[in-house]
């Protein structure tokens, strides 16, 4: 039986199905249907029901969705369960802001460790993650099998930086450089564009009509 094919739109659906779940679950919400789901969400509910009809059945009809079990099983789709260990390479500013505030447990990340060239930088303990010289790193993942790289690193590094990880046995990339990585078809990179997000917020800010 030949395995379905799932959109990249029903994927990048999912985490925001698992955020709002996930705010309804820790407010005590025990059901929720379809259609209030997406009334918060601003989404319809034919789609919440096209969506996940791509991975099994979930919801009764007439009682909606358990938010406990929706939330758990939509977690599993996603790999939170997974353990995946995660490197940070770059622990400048913003590579610091991430280990500093962004929780990356909760999500199903086992934040290893970091590693930088400054030797202002390397020994540093931000957030119990040392700092690590970039002299450490082939040792370092040949011995700990991380997954995951996050990229805060300089442009003109970004492409011969991900080559060298994918070599070592990298699979995911979390790519924050401004630039778009080419890895091979079984590897994956996420691209965070910020200037993209700025430049979408800018498009509808200039075409809504001011008082």
């Amino acid at each position: 039986m030949k395995k379905q094919k799932i959109s990249d739109a029903v994927i990048h659906r999912l985490p925001r199905y698992y955020r709002y779940l996930d705010d309804l679950y820790n407010k005590g919400v025990v059901r929720i249907s379809s259609h209030s789901l997406g009334e918060k969400m601003d989404i319809t509910a034919s789609q919440i029901r096209q969506d996940l009809s791509c991975f099994g059945e979930f919801g009764q009809q007439g009682y909606g969705y358990n938010v406990a079990e929706l939330r758990a099983e939509i977690g599993h789709i996603l790999g939170i369960d997974n353990d995946h260990k995660l490197i940070i390479i770059g622990a400048g500013h913003l590579g610091h802001a991430l280990l500093q505030n962004f929780d990356f447990a909760k999500v199903g990340f086992h934040l290893d460790s970091a590693f930088d060239v400054s030797s202002t930088l390397i020994g540093d303990e931000i957030n119990g993650v040392t700092v690590r010289s970039m002299d450490e790193l082939d040792d370092y993942v040949a011995q700990h099998h991380p997954n995951v790289a996050v990229l805060t690193v300089p442009q003109h590094v970004a492409q011969p930086l991900a080559d060298r990880l994918v070599a070592l046995g990298i699979r995911g990339f979390w790519n924050f450089t401004n630039v778009e990585i080419s890895v091979p078809e079984d590897v994956y990179s996420e691209d965070i564009h910020f200037v993209d997000t700025l430049l979408t917020l800018s498009y509808h800010i200039s075409r809504t009509p001011q008082e």
